[in-house]
C-alpha cells in the first residue's frame, strides 16, 4: 500500500491512515487519502495496464488497502465508453460519449466507492457497517458487505424506489425506511452509530469512497488514450465521483500520464433539488440546505452535501457550469436516450442530456468538442419514475 497519510480537503490537516476515521477531528470537513506518488509510479506505469485485470482494482497501487485477500470485489469498474453516434447526430455534437455505470455490480456507480469503503472498512476491523441512502448506495453496501461477512444497517427514505429496498433485503441487510429525506438518515445513523457500534460509511464522511469513485477519471483517461475529453458532464447528488475525478486527473499528471488540461466539469442536478447549482449562480463556496427537496431522480435528492465546497471549486476551476433539469426534461430525456442508444438509463443519468442542450443553447459547448455523458445507473431499477410508459 502507498497511503501516507489522510489530509484534510478543508484545513489541511495531516493524520495517520491505520485506523477506522470518519470526518476531521479538528474542522468535521472530508478527509482525503494521500499517497507516495514516486514510489506508486514505479509500479504504475499506464504502458503495463493493457495486461492487468478488468477492474477498478487494476489500479492497485494507487488504491488502498494493503492486504490484497482484504479486497472485497465483485468485478467492479472498467465500465465501457460508449460512442453515442445517433444522439450525438440528434443534439449536434460530433464526438458524444456515454460512460455506462450502469454495467458495474449493483448496477450502479455506487458499487465503486464501495468496494474500496467495505474492503478497507474489513482491512481496519470494522464488523458492522451503516449507511443513510436514497437507494443505490445502499444496494451497494449491502452486497459488499455480504462478500466480506459484515453487517449492513440501511437507511433509507421510505419512497426509495422499491426495487433497492428489495435489493438490499435480498443480500442480507438490516433495512430501516425513514419518513424524511436522506439527510433525516444520516442524522437517524449519527444518532445510534456510538451505541449500536457501527461504522459510518456515509457519502465522504470516510475517506475511501472517494477512491473508488476517483477511477472513473483513470478509466477515462485509459479509455481515450491519455486524452481527457473537453467536457465532462456528471449528475451530483452528493457529488463523490466528480470530486474523485478531479483528484484523479492531479495524481496522474504527477505521475506524468496527462498534462495540466482539464475537462470543464458539469454538475447536473434535479430542479426540484439544486443546492450546487443555487450555490454556484450565487457565487458562494458552500451550499445552503435545499428546502423542500422533490425530485423523481432519488440519487439527486440531496438537500445538503459535505463535499459542496469541493464539487463547486472544482466546477470553478475547471471553467464549468452547474445546470437544472426538471423531472419532466430528465424522463424524456431518458426515453430518447433508449430509443436512439438502445440504453435504459436512470433518471439522474438522463439528466445530463437536457443540460447538454441548455449549455449549446448558451454557447457553452461547442459542436466539435468530446463531451462525455455519466450514466450513473440502470433504468430498470426506477421502474416507479417511469409509470407512464405502461399504458
Amino acid at each position: 500500500m502507498n497511503v501516507t497519510h489522510l489530509e484534510c480537503s478543508a484545513c489541511g490537516t495531516i493524520t495517520g491512515a491505520q485506523r477506522l476515521q470518519n470526518l476531521c477531528e479538528k474542522c468535521g470537513k472530508p478527509l482525503l487519502v494521500r499517497y507516495d506518488m514516486e514510489k506508486a509510479g514505479k509500479g504504475l506505469r499506464k504502458e503495463d495496464l493493457r495486461g492487468r485485470r478488468s477492474d477498478l482494482w487494476r489500479y492497485r497501487e494507487i488504491l488502498p488497502v494493503e492486504d490484497e485477500d482484504h479486497i472485497v470485489s465483485l468485478g467492479e469498474g472498467w465500465t465501457p465508453l460508449l460512442k453515442a453516434r445517433r444522439l450525438g447526430e440528434r443534439v449536434g455534437i460530433r464526438n458524444l460519449l456515454i460512460k455506462d455505470e450502469s454495467q458495474n455490480p449493483t448496477q450502479s456507480f455506487k458499487a465503486r466507492g464501495m468496494t474500496t469503503a467495505v474492503s478497507m472498512a474489513l482491512e481496519l476491523g470494522a464488523k458492522k457497517l451503516a449507511v443513510p441512502s436514497a437507494g443505490n448506495a445502499a444496494g451497494a453496501l449491502a452486497a459488499y458487505a455480504a462478500r466480506a461477512g459484515l453487517e449492513a444497517h440501511i437507511f433509507m427514505p421510505a419512497d426509495t424506489p422499491t426495487a433497492n429496498i428489495i435489493e438490499c433485503r435480498a443480500t442480507g441487510a438490516k433495512v430501516q425506511l425513514i419518513d424524511g429525506l436522506i439527510t433525516d438518515c444520516g442524522a437517524e445513523v449519527a444518532r445510534r452509530k456510538e451505541a449500536e457500534g457501527w461504522f459510518d460509511v456515509s457519502t465522504l464522511k470516510e475517506p475511501y469512497r472517494v477512491e473508488g469513485k476517483k477511477t472513473l477519471g483513470y478509466e477515462l483517461a485509459e479509455q481515450l488514450d491519455w486524452e481527457l475529453p473537453d467536457v465532462i458532464i456528471y449528475p451530483t447528488g452528493g457529488g463523490t465521483g466528480l470530486i474523485g475525478m478531479w483528484k484523479a486527473f492531479d495524481e496522474m499528471e504527477t505521475l506524468g500520464w496527462i498534462g495540466s488540461k482539464r475537462p470543464r466539469m458539469i454538475s447536473v442536478q434535479a430542479a426540484g433539488c439544486a443546492p450546487i447549482v443555487k450555490a454556484f449562480d450565487a457565487g458562494k463556496r458552500f451550499a445552503d440546505e435545499f428546502p423542500n427537496a422533490r425530485t423523481t431522480a432519488s440519487g439527486l435528492r440531496v438537500p445538503k452535501a459535505i463535499g459542496d465546497f469541493m464539487i463547486l471549486d472544482a466546477v470553478r476551476a475547471s471553467g464549468g457550469a452547474a445546470i437544472a433539469v426538471s423531472d419532466e426534461e430528465l424522463l424524456e430525456a431518458a426515453v430518447e436516450i433508449g430509443s436512439l442508444e438502445g440504453l435504459f438509463v436512470a433518471p439522474e443519468g438522463a439528466a445530463c442530456l437536457p443540460a447538454l442542450r441548455k449549455l449549446m443553447n448558451d454557447g457553452h459547448i461547442e459542436k466539435d468538442e468530446v463531451v462525455v455523458l455519466f450514466n450513473t445507473g440502470a433504468g430498470v431499477k426506477y421502474l416507479e419514475s417511469f409509470q407512464s410508459l405502461t399504458g
